[in-house]
């Protein structure tokens, strides 16, 4: 799945082909995706693009008539390419320029959405969302505020969209390795100085993911079609059972909150 990094590397990618073109015509070739394609989506038609813009692992293609909700699901991806370009059989949506040119949404398993929401109105899906990870609103300070009182397994805290977003599993489990921090520990059991530690490799390694063009995944690449290049700096997602590149003892895997975690149960307490 698509996480923070991979979103914002396909917001980079797109922008400087759509920003000041006009929408000449929207289509799709099914009517469902995740959720049904709403017929609002033609109110774009006609209107100049003022901006792309991503909250958590939506994108956003904004006009004065209103937006264009992008999720890009299990296995979504967005192209740029010219508009008399054939359609594939996973092509479902294409966004029509006045230039010549089309952005196309690709998603076999069709677990993304295309959405409209209307000039100065909100969604539903946006509703009780946490900091973005890379701005000043995520913090040690208010981050271990919201960890109060609470139980719940570091990892899950900080993979829970209400607390921050965007934070995936795979960021999720090399930050609490960068931070020495085992990923089973209750939120509330943190310390301020492993606070500080995990909100600054969280950022550090998100960061590192969008210069790096994104984590490559078997369903992931770049708007301009080239593969992500984090994936050979990933300490421990994906290495359960091969040794630890700090201490060498087996990299342990479980599943925590449903989601397979990879951690060293030498290096991080």
């Amino acid at each position: 799945m698509p996480e923070l990094p991979e979103v914002e590397v396909s917001r980079l990618g797109i922008s400087p082909h759509l920003v000041g073109q006009t929408i000449a015509a929207v289509t799709w070739r099914c009517e469902k995706l995740r959720w049904p394609i709403p017929h609002q989506l033609i109110q774009l038609e006609g209107q100049k693009i003022a901006a792309i813009s991503r909250r958590a692992k939506y994108l956003f293609i904004e006009t004065k008539a209103g937006s264009a909700i992008i999720h890009l699901g299990m296995s979504g991806a967005l192209r740029v390419l010219d508009a008399d370009f054939p359609p594939g059989k996973h092509d479902h949506v294409d966004l029509v320029l006045a230039n010549g040119k089309l952005l196309r949404y690709h998603d076999p398993r069709r677990f993304g959405a295309w959405l409209y929401i209307a000039p100065g109105e909100s969604h539903p899906l946006l509703e009780h969302m946490g900091p973005e990870p890379l701005t000043d609103a995520f913090n040690a300070e208010t981050i271990a505020k919201r960890a109060n009182n609470k139980r719940l397994a570091i990892k899950a805290f900080i993979m829970d969209n209400k607390n921050v977003v965007g934070v995936g599993n795979i960021y999720a489990n090399e930050s609490l390795f960068k931070a020495k921090i085992h990923p089973l520990r209750p939120a509330q059991s943190l310390s301020d100085t492993e606070w500080q530690c995990l909100v600054s490799e969280i950022k550090a390694v998100l960061a590192t993911a969008i210069a790096q063009g994104g984590t490559t995944l078997k369903d992931f690449s770049q708007a301009d079609g080239k593969p992500g290049y984090f994936a050979q700096e990933l300490q421990v997602y994906g290495k359960g059972g091969k040794p630890c590149p700090i201490c060498a003892e087996p990299i342990a895997e479980q599943k925590i909150a449903q989601r397979n975690s990879m951690f060293c149960n030498h290096c991080q307490h």
